[in-house]
C-alpha cells in the first residue's frame, strides 16, 4: 500500500490521494508523470533496510534527495541535513559512512534523509524490523516525537505497543484486504473482526 501510494507501484485501480493532489490509477502519459513527481515530493518514504548510499557520508545522504529532487544548491541543502540530522539525535555522526554505524542510528539518518524533502506524510514500512531489539527503541522515540510534533505519518508495523501508544488511527489488513478501521482503544479492547482478535491476543501473551 505504501508502494503504491508513492507510485513505486503503479496501483492498478481507484484514486491516490494526497492532500488536495489526486492522481487516478492506471493512467499514463506526461501529466500523469508529473502528479507522480508531485505526489513523491510531498511523501518521504523510510524503509525497513535502510537504503542509504553506502559510498556518501551521513551527511551526503541526507543532503543529496533535495539537490537531486529539488533542484536545491548546496549550502541551503547542507542546511537543512544538518537540522534535520539533530533533529533525529545524529548530528554527531554526519562525516561518518553507514558502515561504520549502528542500525538504529542508519534508519535515524533514513529518518533525516526523509525529512530533508519537507514531505506533508511520512510513509514507514516496518521501520524497526531489521533492527536488533534493544535497537528498536531509539527508532520509535524519534517516531514518537515526530508524532508530537504534528507530523503525519502512515506506518506499517508489528510492533502493537507503539500503534496502540501513538496513532491515531489503526487500520489492520489480512490478505490484502482492510479487515478493521477505528481508534486504538477500539480495535485494541474491542475489535469486530476475529482475525484481529486473534491478532490482539497474541500480543496481549507476548506470541509473534
Amino acid at each position: 500500500m505504501l508502494r503504491c501510494i508513492n507510485f513505486l507501484e503503479e496501483p492498478s485501480e481507484g484514486e491516490i490521494e494526497i492532500g488536495d493532489l489526486k492522481i487516478p490509477a492506471g493512467a499514463k502519459g506526461k501529466e500523469h508523470q508529473a502528479l507522480v513527481h508531485q505526489a513523491r515530493l510531498l511523501t518521504g518514504m523510510v524503509f525497513q533496510d535502510f537504503n542509504l548510499f553506502p559510498h556518501y557520508t551521513v551527511l551526503e545522504n541526507v543532503m543529496r534527495p533535495p539537490i537531486i529532487v529539488k533542484r536545491m544548491d548546496a549550502a541551503r541543502a547542507r542546511e537543512i541535513a544538518e537540522m534535520n540530522l539533530d533533529r533525529v539525535g545524529m548530528l554527531f555522526k554526519k562525516d561518518e559512512y553507514p558502515s561504520r554505524i549502528s542500525g538504529g542510528q542508519k534508519q535515524r539518518v533514513a529518518i533525516a534523509r526523509a525529512l530533508a524533502m519537507e514531505p506533508r506524510v511520512m510513509l514507514f514500512d516496518e521501520p524497526t524490523s531489521a533492527l536488533d531489539p534493544e535497537l528498536i527503541g531509539e527508532v520509535l522515540n524519534v517516531m514518537k516525537k515526530l508524532a508530537k510534533d504534528g507530523m503525519t505519518m502512515l506506518v506499517v508495523t508489528h510492533e502493537m505497543g507503539f500503534a496502540r501508544e501513538v496513532a491515531d488511527r489503526v487500520l489492520v489488513m489480512a490478505d490484502g484486504e482492510l479487515i478493521e478501521d477505528g481508534k486504538p482503544e477500539q480495535i485494541f479492547n474491542a475489535p469486530k473482526d476475529p482475525r484481529t482478535e486473534a491478532l490482539i491476543v497474541r500480543y496481549r501473551t507476548g506470541g509473534n
